[in-house]
């Protein structure tokens, strides 16, 4: 898709050439405090290490929470300071800075990986990513399970640097959001963007193909509850009651999401809603598809073409 319309494509993987850099910062407004969004963005870190390093007792979210602002510090980086213009910490600054500290053996030992190991390469170097462009698709595909919600984590929290730095209309679509529900740091960074994207002129829109994770979830529920625009389609008969007590459904539309077809649902806007069918044209679903009958007959198609374009050339 981000082909067909000019945009950038961006695959997030162990052997990426593509970096982010967690330390990176947002703008800071005339009508925003240097501080509060140092502050922020320093809680916004420590979530993330949660996630990175399989969790952190009372004793080391401390440790790590202080770490993070010497980190900083160390750049000239403090509430104090303009630091619009200053280059970032890296990762393996904060390894040096907790190597100081005592107690911090552990940590520095599940950090390695990420500053030295697998994950260095991507993690542990200056962002060298544009999204500068009006449609932009980051994919965790290729990702390792274990290190998909961080990866999550990381790239959304850069776009919402990105959507701070420069105030104009966005869109944020979050496919497969159901697996930043299965943390409770994930989950509560994506329920933050939503709360205050509208103040930097930024929607959210999240797709799961398992909407019970979602209500399961305490940030999910006022999620999806006070999204302006819902779709649901067909619903497993495991999480159907749970939906139509969230969603308020009859009996009727209860089993008209258990028995849709492909594109068919119910679409809710406010406090109305209607059965909808949805239709791709052909051009729509040349490029979205992801039926594997389908690609291949695709790629078979462009295969023959290209091979006419070659036997035309040959017979000029």
């Amino acid at each position: 898709m981000a082909s067909a319309t000019g945009g950038r494509y961006f695959n997030i993987s162990l052997s990426s050439e593509h970096h982010i850099n967690p330390f990176d910062l947002p703008v800071v407004h005339e009508d925003e405090n240097p501080s509060d969004i140092l502050r922020q963005n320093i809680i916004t870190l420590v979530g993330l290490f949660r996630i990175m390093l399989g969790g952190l007792s009372p004793e080391e979210d401390a440790m790590i929470d202080r770490a993070i602002t010497e980190t900083y510090a160390l750049k000239d980086i403090t509430g104090t300071t303009d630091f619009s213009n200053l280059v970032p910490p890296l990762l393996s600054d904060l390894e040096l800075v907790l190597s100081g500290m005592e107690g911090s053996d552990s940590l520095l030992l599940r950090l390695t990986k990420y500053t030295r190991g697998t994950w260095a390469g991507f993690i542990n170097r200056p962002t060298n990513v544009d999204i500068n462009q009006k449609f932009v698709v980051f994919s965790v595909r290729d990702m390792e399970e274990d290190l998909k919600p961080a990866a999550m984590y990381i790239v959304t929290n850069f776009i919402w640097t990105a959507v701070r730095r420069e105030l104009k209309k966005r869109l944020l679509v979050v496919d497969e959001a159901w697996f930043m529900m299965k943390s409770d740091d994930t989950a509560g960074f994506l329920y933050s963007v939503a709360k205050r994207g509208r103040k930097y002129y930024l929607g959210l829109a999240t797709i799961t193909q398992d909407v019970d994770d979602f209500l399961k979830s305490p940030y999910g529920v006022p999620m999806i509850t006070n999204s302006s625009i819902q779709i649901l389609l067909k619903q497993s008969a495991t999480a159907i009651d749970r939906i139509q007590a969230t969603f308020n459904l009859t009996d009727e539309e209860k089993y008209l999401l258990l028995e849709s077809q492909v594109g068919e649902g119910i679409f809710f806007a406010g406090s109305k809603h209607v059965a909808i069918k949805i239709i791709a044209s052909y051009t729509e679903d040349q490029i979205i598809t992801s039926d594997p009958s389908q690609l291949l007959a695709i790629k078979k198609e462009r295969d023959g073409l290209e091979s006419g374009d070659t036997e035309q050339t040959v017979q000029l």
